[in-house]
């Protein structure tokens, strides 16, 4: 039996990750879906909320799973028993980036191996920062991420105000 991890932060869950996700549960028995609860850059969502919307995003998928980490990548990944870490490539920043990501967890663990889904056309432009610029500006981003994410992007940013302090950045690594 095949398990493969697919990390990240997921602030919030858009259709880029549901479609790679998704696709990684075609290929392998068991795909763990792993919130990073330690991430150096600002997030929007609490650990539980970003669980939530991740585990709402995967419903009826009986070879996914959800849960939450806070260790490095690699280690997790080992503790569960994943043969590999799935990660998604949108452009080519993101296969730089992903690169050197691989080279340091196969330092760290030369059993775990990398494996890239390049994302799907429709979905390149997508980035959980770019979600959340729009989302704050009150723009549609009915066609980037289900429902349920658009709502709680809505009542998160309808908490926090016109005056937030919250300034999403542009980033492709998410």
């Amino acid at each position: 039996m095949t398990k493969i991890l697919f990390p990240g932060t997921f602030d919030p869950i858009h259709y880029g990750h549901i479609d790679i996700a998704r696709r990684a549960a075609r290929l392998f028995d068991e795909v763990v879906v792993a919130v990073y609860d330690k991430p150096i850059k600002s997030l929007l969502f609490s650990p539980e909320e970003r669980i939530g919307l991740v585990r709402r995003a995967f419903e009826g998928l009986p070879n996914v799973s959800v849960t939450g980490y806070q260790v490095l990548t690699v280690t997790f990944a080992r503790q569960i028993g994943a043969q590999a870490i799935v990660r998604g490539l949108r452009v080519f920043s993101d296969f730089e980036y992903e690169f050197r990501m691989a080279l340091a967890n196969k330092r760290l663990e030369p059993d775990i191996d990398v494996i890239a889904l390049i994302t799907t056309e429709q979905n390149t432009f997508l980035s959980s920062s770019t979600v959340k610029e729009i989302a704050s500006l009150e723009g549609d981003v009915s066609s980037m991420v289900p429902d349920f994410v658009q709502a709680a992007l809505q009542e998160k940013f309808s908490q926090l105000g016109h005056n937030q302090t919250l300034v999403p950045g542009t980033s492709l690594k998410d």
